[in-house]
């Protein structure tokens, strides 16, 4: 992020511009919509500036911005449509101490506009680090669409009773007042009475929530998914963006954690295979100490919650705990690893059966029933295998099976890192140890990448 968006207070203050025609015309339209001073310097300004000025919309000044002009304002904006004369203006407005923008020069620019959907006192403010201009406009004219024109007014009427609102008190009881107006009876008051009838409402409203026991907390066991927050179902984001507290895992991705509401609570629990360790009675303690004092609680696993995830454990604690709780089902690696190959994890005349299993659990490397995966097309997903790549390779090879079986592992499955080693079950050592994979990683056993999938050009595909 290199322009960090804020709102800047513009009551009382002065926005000095210099420019006298189209290019600053464009400014002050968006900048007229604020509560600042605006006044503009141009040598030779354009009939529309002299009117804006008699009408007392801005202030004209009809000479080029001096030094000390630009003292005291809160921004400058040099729109003169000259380059070169943008940044010697943008110099002086520097020199007076004033962050300056440069009309369509980014580089030499302290500040940008971003493009704004205006629904006073409702404001969206759109931004692509001047990267992408008309991708900015496409957001913002979705939004348009999108927004209520009425929403400036239900949020006008709202401001005034936030006083009031505080008799709730603050976290998820006060939001929920705040919900249920702004998506429930603020619209419904508003259709049918006008804004005369939102105070009533919100008085109704309020008395009414008051009046409420505290709602019981809960656990949300959710699917991560492998990485990609696209691959987040949509009540996955809904529930992060509900969420009081979230407890994650080490796999879980930034984007994804980034999706969560900004006040929750983030409590990180991650375990390292022979690392860095939270207990799982720890874990437990936290969802359900939590959930007994009110709050809504993510428990985010990466993956799928019932694949490898210890979920029966923790469902357990609640249900001895009395604690409410449910089931958000994700992605799991083994199937985005299949489609970063391309292939099917079952397919008519190669497998009939697929199995998940996992390289090694809290005893140490997994013994599994080897004959069975020995048989011609047989396929198999191992979780958890980058350190028990050797045990799997000497066990299944010792139990007959072909050395030219393919395997496929796949590293940060549909993340932006992601990495694909072909190899075939005799060349798998030392080919994983050369490779030195660092990132989570399944091993797909009897499966080759597709030759479709090694064209992708996001994919690096490797055949060490």
């Amino acid at each position: 992020m290199q322009h960090f968006p804020i709102f800047v207070a513009m009551a009382g203050r002065t926005v000095t511009l210099a420019g006298g025609g189209d290019v600053v015309l464009a400014k002050l339209r968006i900048l007229m919509k604020s509560a600042a001073s605006l006044h503009v310097f141009a040598a030779d300004p354009c009939e529309e500036l002299r009117d804006l000025h008699r009408a007392g919309k801005i202030t004209l000044t009809e000479r080029t911005l001096a030094p000390g002009d630009a003292a005291g304002s809160v921004l400058f904006y040099a729109a003169t449509g000259d380059i070169m004369e943008d940044k010697r203006l943008g110099e002086i407005a520097r020199a007076d101490g004033v962050m300056s923008n440069l009309v369509d020069n980014l580089e030499d620019s302290e500040f940008i506009t971003p493009a704004i959907v205006d629904r006073d006192p409702v404001t969206v403010a759109i931004g692509t680090e001047g990267a992408a201009p008309v991708l900015a406009r496409a957001i913002k004219r979705d939004l348009e669409e999108r927004l209520p024109t009425n929403l400036g007014t239900l949020a006008r009427i709202g401001k005034t009773f936030r006083r009031a609102a505080d008799r709730l008190p603050f976290g998820r009881k006060r939001r929920d007042f705040w919900s249920d107006y702004y998506f429930g009876k603020g619209p419904t008051a508003l259709s049918e009475g006008g804004e005369d009838a939102l105070r009533p409402a919100l008085e109704n409203l309020l008395e009414a929530h008051l009046a409420q026991a505290p709602r019981k907390g809960s656990v949300a066991f959710v699917g991560a998914g492998p990485g990609d927050p696209d691959l987040l179902t949509l009540k996955a984001r809904k529930l992060l963006h509900e969420a009081d507290v979230v407890v994650y895992d080490r796999l879980v991705t930034g984007p994804i954690l980034d999706l969560a509401r900004r006040e929750a609570e983030m409590i990180d629990v991650g375990k390292e295979g022979f690392g860095t360790h939270t207990s799982q009675t720890e874990i437990n303690a936290l969802i359900t100490g939590h959930a007994l004092a009110g709050a809504q609680v993510v428990r985010l696993k990466s993956g799928d919650p019932s694949v490898y995830g210890r979920l029966d454990e923790e469902i357990t604690t609640c249900e001895k705990a009395g604690v409410d709780w449910f089931v958000v089902p994700g992605i799991t690696a083994a199937s985005a690893a299949a489609a970063s190959i391309g292939q099917p994890l079952t397919a008519r005349g190669r497998n009939a059966g697929l199995r998940l299993l996992t390289g090694h659990d809290v005893n140490g490397f997994a013994d599994q029933d080897w004959a069975s995966l020995t048989a011609e097309g047989a396929v198999a997903v191992f979780y958890m295998s980058k350190r028990a790549a050797r045990f799997l390779q000497g066990r299944l090879l010792m139990h007959g099976a072909s050395p030219e079986t393919p395997v496929s592992v796949v590293e940060n499955a549909s993340r932006p890192e992601e990495r694909i080693i072909a190899a075939t079950l005799g060349t798998l050592e030392p080919t994983l140890s050369r490779a030195n994979l660092s990132g989570p990683a399944v091993l797909m056993y009897g499966l080759a990448p597709r030759g479709a999938a090694a064209a992708l050009p996001d994919l690096q595909l490797e055949a060490l």
